[in-house]
């Protein structure tokens, strides 16, 4: 199964795919994926202009193939992920019906998941953080970047080479069971991957 991934930041182009071979090992290792290299947007641009909407998801279309899944992987910000992403999905139907594909709204940035795995995270790239932190709500920091900036030892965090290292060693099932926005990525995969949506609809 080819899938393709749209994101909004530097960081997440090597770090989805790092994280998405994980979740494919982790929930259908018996199916072969193919992540494709993501197409990066400008969040608002990509909202806001219809043209730049279509043209990017199009692409993500064509790079995923027939029988493949196109992912729409943004940060939430300040939106609530659910009826943002429900208004993001009704636009993207409309523009490729002829494809599976899911929409993820990050709560409230991709660096929420680590938060929400940071016990796992725990002297990792110089990562360390405190008791009382393992116990906040992790889609609760507003600049999640900046929360794990401050928890790794005496230098800047750096999205293009921290995120991608952090995916790999995050632990999964810790982040799926603190993390609801998380929860729905693992649970839009099993509806796209062939035989375990059957599997589930039987």
């Amino acid at each position: 199964m080819r899938v393709a991934c749209i994101v909004e930041g530097d960081g997440e182009v090597p770090a989805v795919p790092v994280l998405l071979r994980r979740l494919a090992s982790w929930i259908s290792p018996e199916i072969q994926v193919a992540i494709q290299p993501p197409i990066r947007v400008y969040k608002d641009r990509f909202l806001n202009r219809d043209e730049e909407f279509r043209r990017h998801l199009l692409l993500a279309a064509s790079k995923a193939g027939d029988g493949g899944f196109v992912l729409v992987l943004l940060d939430a910000d300040d939106d609530c992920p659910a009826e943002q992403g429900e208004l993001i999905r009704e636009r993207v139907q409309q523009v490729i019906p002829h494809r599976r594909y899911s929409v993820v709204l990050a709560n409230r940035e991709f660096e929420a998941w680590f938060i929400a795995g940071a016990e796992s995270l725990k002297g990792s790239r110089g990562f360390n953080c405190s008791d009382a932190d393992l116990l906040i709500d992790p889609e609760g920091p507003r600049n999640a970047k900046k929360w794990v900036g401050e928890r790794l030892a005496a230098r800047a965090y750096h999205e293009t080479t921290d995120q991608p290292a952090l995916a790999a060693m995050v632990d999964l099932e810790t982040v799926h069971r603190r993390s609801r926005s998380f929860r729905k990525l693992c649970s839009d995969w099993r509806g796209a991957v062939p035989d375990l949506a059957q599997g589930e609809s039987q």
